[in-house]
């Protein structure tokens, strides 16, 4: 249950963090909510939590509203609301093969910079992209070993010339994709010490493209 004691607590130690000189009373805590000290009182005593004036002060200040009221994200004060966050599969390895894939499971919250988003499709298109590891020198100098790689899943069509991420009996893998005359792929190695492969539909199945890697867009 929140109690309202500790929430007013911790937006003192935000109003004084933020540069007020001296003690910070409950009336500091009203005005910084737009409450009159009354009203502010009559919700102290009665237990009662003033939801949107708290919404509107982490908006301005850019806290992070589950920090305030849950403890949430706890090492860091402030959360900016510019943040950015994808799915990355840090055991995920992709290129030399033998890794496994699972949009479901094992995955950590990476944050991607906010002049990364339009790389990536936009806002809305993060719920589309996985990142996930390189190993290996395949790809080079295109992709290199350890690289992070963004993958759009909703672009799986390798009947479009691309980076692709795949897989197929042998693991998981990352390759230029190009369709053939006949309906069958090439799968073609950047690093030219690796040779070109001939593969039927059914021999893969396309996890989604490669749009970008940190710096690079595909």
């Amino acid at each position: 249950m929140l109690d309202v004691s500790e929430i007013i607590d911790k937006l003192k130690d935000i109003i004084s963090a933020d540069g007020k000189n001296g003690k910070v009373f409950d009336k500091d805590v009203a005005n910084s909510l737009e409450l009159s000290q009354a009203n502010f009182a009559t919700m102290k005593n009665r237990g009662k939590i003033p939801y949107q004036n708290i919404l509107n002060f982490c908006a301005i200040k850019k806290i992070s509203i589950n920090w305030l009221l849950y403890n949430q994200n706890p090492d860091s004060l402030v959360d900016s609301t510019d943040k950015y966050w994808i799915k990355y599969f840090p055991s995920v390895n992709v290129s030399a093969g033998g890794g496994a894939y699972d949009a479901q499971d094992n995955y950590e919250s990476l944050e991607v910079p906010p002049y990364f988003i339009e790389m990536l499709g936009g806002k809305e298109n993060l719920k589309n992209i996985d990142a996930i590891n390189v190993v290996g020198d395949s790809m080079e100098p295109t992709l290199n070993d350890e690289n992070i790689i963004f993958v759009d899943k909703t672009r799986n069509d390798p009947s479009r010339d691309g980076i692709f991420a795949f897989t197929t009996n042998h693991g998981l893998f990352v390759k230029r994709i190009q369709k053939r005359v006949d309906g069958n792929f090439d799968i073609i190695s950047d690093n030219k010490d690796y040779p070109s492969q001939v593969l039927s539909t059914n021999d893969i199945q396309v996890v989604g493209k490669v749009i970008s890697s940190f710096g690079m867009v595909y």
